[in-house]
């Protein structure tokens, strides 16, 4: 009977590595996959005793860094070891050689595959300007592996009061490029904007509303603004918006092929609405009037 062998090697593939759930999962020979119960990133480390101390040294996340990457570096890492030299030394040294990834550079990465997805070109375009505007200046030329809480808040404080929705919008976006940069093995520290709140003031005495309109007043602005200077589409669209309780793009994006006019229904597909949803508007009496207006307005066009 052949003995066991007391340190398996090569326990996982990459299948199980995908499907792995949060945790730690042993590979052999102090090599491991760690899943992240949050973002449920996962990276790869080498649990090793070296100059008589147990090290753990991160050799970079998954799919950027393989299964056979991180077994070919543990095996290095190994014998560097066993040879009685620092592995953890040595792995640095040899990620200083590869190219030096910035928060900007990091930014830019996932945009672009984000932005792929995206159906809202004005949210595409808002989502990199706000950080070319207001994190790029602080932390856009450090490294991802660099950047601590005490940095974003370098970028947060100075709007945080000022322009509420705009910092939360920013604070998300960093987050997700740390969250990226961790995931892709450009960084081995947790996401620098969890619990970040908690060294900002609150918010929520200085959210200033736009006032509603009395339901009762619309009459009264419809004839008013009938008489202002606006073109005529304009004024049809916003009496169209109003009586549809419809959002402004689904309005001045709205096409013939979507208007029922003998059900008195308008048809928004759900490739143009927010939820992905198909919408059915009922249309009144006025409704209709306008868009036989807008008919006669037209260009020929959908």
């Amino acid at each position: 009977m052949k003995p066991k062998a007391s340190h398996p090697y090569n326990r996982l593939n990459d299948k199980r590595v995908r499907a792995a759930k949060p945790g730690y999962h042993a590979d052999g020979a102090g090599l491991y996959l760690i899943v992240d119960s949050n973002s449920k990133s996962r990276r790869w480390c080498l649990r090793v005793t070296a100059l008589g101390k147990r090290r753990e040294i991160g050799l970079g996340g998954y799919p950027t860094t393989t299964l056979a990457d991180a077994r070919t570096e543990a095996q290095k890492l190994r014998k560097v070891a066993k040879d009685g030299d620092d592995p953890i030394a040595v792995s640095r040294e040899a990620r200083n050689k590869k190219i030096v990834l910035t928060f900007r550079d990091a930014a830019h990465k996932v945009f672009k595959g984000r932005a792929a997805g995206w159906k809202n070109q004005k949210h595409k375009a808002q989502w990199i300007n706000t950080l070319e505007t207001y994190a790029f200046p602080t932390i856009g030329d450090m490294r991802v592996s660099e950047i601590q809480a005490p940095d974003i808040l370098n970028v947060l404080s100075p709007i945080w009061l000022t322009k509420p929705e705009t910092a939360r919008r920013v604070r998300q976006r960093i987050s997700a490029v740390m969250d990226w940069a961790k995931a892709a093995g450009h960084r081995q520290e947790s996401n620098p904007c969890e619990g970040i709140a908690k060294g900002l003031p609150n918010q929520t005495t200085h959210v200033k509303h736009h006032r509603a309109l009395p339901y009762s007043h619309t009459p009264l602005f419809i004839t008013n603004m009938r008489e202002t200077g606006a073109s005529q589409v304009t004024k049809l669209a916003f009496e169209f918006l109003i009586l549809t309780a419809s959002r402004t793009s689904e309005v001045l994006a709205a096409r013939s092929e979507e208007i029922d006019v003998g059900q008195g229904v308008w048809v928004v597909p759900a490739s143009r609405m927010k939820g992905g949803v198909e919408h059915r508007v009922p249309l009144s009496d006025r409704c209709l009037e306008i868009l036989d207006e807008v008919g006669g307005l037209s260009d020929g066009g959908p």
